[in-house]
């Protein structure tokens, strides 16, 4: 079960790009397991900043000189970051955990492939120490825009049997992203399971190629999630049941982390038609677009009837202005009866 405490701050310090916070969090560290995830409420007591940040962990110690403590990596994308960012040694925060389901392990000594982007490779470092724990053996993959923005490239050669690095501009490793090494490293290292962390883009990618490898892939999704608990449906993305259907399922509670082939990606945002409980919608078409269909209808109606009126107003006025000139006499006749009528008189 989640734990909510005042974790205190035991260090703040910057790696490359990133944030790397230390907090004492009794009661969390004990039972947090790789994969899971914590929430930290931002910006202080009289804050605007209701919702609370979700941070994956890093390293997890069960004990230390201040007890149990958890290690977050983070980088400065807004507000609640920024103040997070500027925080001391000894300054408390409010931290929630640890929270989701985990990656699975495991049970007889397997060769494991990690992939990561970005600092999403920081919750897979607590995955490989469990791994070799237990016997397994560990290649890591890691990639990111550019050098600065790679993390953890020094412990990933450390503890694994092979490191394998790219960046999109080619600062440091192989030039371009991850999956144009991964199938190599797949075949190369006999891979019997894939695990995943980083962009949306990136996970789509690794679980398709591990599919057409024939690979069993594990995913540890980043979507936005304002509560973290499963109340406010924020984090929802399609993905396949054991039975086969495609359901809504929240992030944050039923994941973050998925089996790679299951989700959905091209239906990501959007509530597939074949859903279970699914509104009667066209496939793909969210509720916002549905609205702008829906409006664009009134307002083609509304054309259609102002139309209809308008000829209706130049028809009537047509079929005055006909009856008027019948009334009329016509010009001609009238001059022949004047000339008849003075020829009379003279």
């Amino acid at each position: 079960m989640p734990v909510q405490v005042k974790g205190e701050v035991l260090s703040l310090r910057r790696v490359g790009a990133y944030y790397a916070m230390t907090i004492v969090a009794p009661g969390v560290a004990e039972i947090a397991k790789p994969g899971q995830f914590v929430t930290i409420a931002v910006g202080g007591p009289d804050t605007g900043m209701l919702m609370r940040r979700p941070f994956s962990i890093y390293q997890i110690r069960e004990r230390g000189v201040y007890g149990g403590t958890v290690e977050i990596i983070f980088s400065i994308e807004g507000r609640g970051t920024s103040w997070l960012a500027a925080r001391q040694a000894h300054e408390f925060v409010d931290i929630v955990g640890p929270l989701g389901r985990p990656f699975s392990l495991p049970r007889e000594p397997a060769t494991c492939v990690l992939v990561g982007g970005g600092y999403g490779t920081a919750p897979l470092f607590p995955l490989a120490d469990a791994l070799r724990a237990r016997g397994c053996r560990v290649d890591f993959v890691i990639g990111a825009a550019k050098e600065e923005r790679l993390f953890g490239a020094l412990d990933a050669k450390r503890i694994s049997a092979t490191l394998t690095v790219t960046t999109d501009d080619g600062s440091v490793g192989h030039r371009g992203w991850v999956s144009d090494v991964l199938p190599d490293v797949l075949t190369s290292s006999k891979a019997d399971v894939v695990y995943a962390c980083g962009p949306m883009a990136m996970l789509h990618s690794v679980s398709r190629i591990a599919e057409m490898a024939g690979v069993p892939c594990q995913i540890a999704v980043e979507e936005l999630m304002a509560c973290g608990i499963g109340v406010c449906m924020t984090c929802v993305l399609p993905v396949i049941g054991d039975d086969g259907q495609t359901r809504m399922v929240r992030s944050c509670v039923d994941g973050p982390v998925f089996h790679g082939h299951r989700v959905r990606f091209d239906d990501i945002g959007t509530i597939p038609s074949d859903t279970v409980g699914a509104p009667l919608v066209p496939a793909k078409v969210s509720a916002r677009a549905a609205a702008r269909a829906s409006a664009k209808t009134v307002q083609a109606a509304s054309a259609k009837s102002r139309a209809r009126t308008a000829a209706s107003t130049t028809r009537a006025r047509a079929d005055e202005a006909l009856h008027a000139d019948e009334a009329q006499p016509d010009a001609a006749d009238t001059e022949s009866a004047q000339t008849e009528t003075a020829e009379a008189h003279r």
